[in-house]
């Protein structure tokens, strides 16, 4: 009798649905763990993307008041020294003459990983200028002094991502 439980192949219909319940309870703690690894990484490309278009406007106005300084560009009471659009950061300004070239300080806009643009069109961003309210949410049009995420969503942290 016990060679015949021995030779015995397949498993039981208990046996499997132990191992498909495992299985699920498995699934259903990853799938969540995965969305919230995916937002976190778009969150994380949120801020750097921020910070790298942050730099370049600080790059663009110390370079102006260098410009400003040296008399390659002469002072205006209406110009804050801030580019006038990110194209232009990308495009390049030529300071008056400080450099031989068109200086550029960013290689193309980043894209905001909240609201992705459709394919072809231009990335889109928030912009305040200098003379708007630090949380002002219409741009002044005079320059580029601040730029923040269109995304009305919440972050992991439960801030909203328009306020970074």
């Amino acid at each position: 009798m016990m060679n015949l439980l021995w030779k015995r192949k397949g498993v039981t219909l208990l046996e499997l649905i132990v191992a498909i319940s495992i299985l699920t309870i498995l699934v259903a703690g990853i799938v969540p763990l995965t969305r919230l690894t995916a937002k976190r990484t778009r969150e994380i490309e949120l801020r750097r993307n921020l910070r790298v278009m942050r730099t370049a406007i600080d790059d663009f106005k110390k370079t102006y008041d260098k410009a400003v300084d040296e008399k390659k560009i002469p002072t205006a009471v209406n110009k804050s020294g801030y580019p006038e659009t990110l194209l232009q950061m990308v495009e390049g300004f030529d300071f008056g003459g400080l450099y031989a070239y068109k200086k550029k300080f960013l290689r193309r806009i980043p894209v905001d990983p909240m609201t992705p643009p459709d394919p072809g069109e231009e990335p889109e961003w928030g912009l305040r200028s200098y003379s708007d309210q630090p949380d002002s949410t219409s741009w002044g049009g005079e320059d580029v002094y601040d730029v923040y995420s269109l995304s009305e969503g919440t972050a992991i942290d439960g801030t909203k991502y328009s306020d970074w």
